[in-house]
């Protein structure tokens, strides 16, 4: 089941991009506002990652701000 959940998922990010290239190029109507759906929900989803903070990123773990380490 979950693997159908993630195929569709899949088809609808695909076919998104699609219509973002295509009504770049000027295409029908209909692909602007699917492009504009899909600029939208990414827009989305990068804001609510910029909320919950860089949880592991691969920065500085040392804690110093010039990276530098007394071990």
């Amino acid at each position: 089941m979950i693997l159908l959940v993630l195929s569709v998922l899949l088809l609808l990010v695909a076919g998104g991009c699609a219509c973002v290239v295509w009504a770049a190029r000027g295409g029908p109507p209909w692909t602007r506002a699917v492009a504009t759906a899909t600029m939208a929900a990414g827009e989305l989803v990068r804001a609510s990652g910029r909320s919950r903070g860089n949880r592991g990123g691969g920065g500085n773990r040392s804690g110093d701000a010039d990276g530098s380490s007394d071990c």
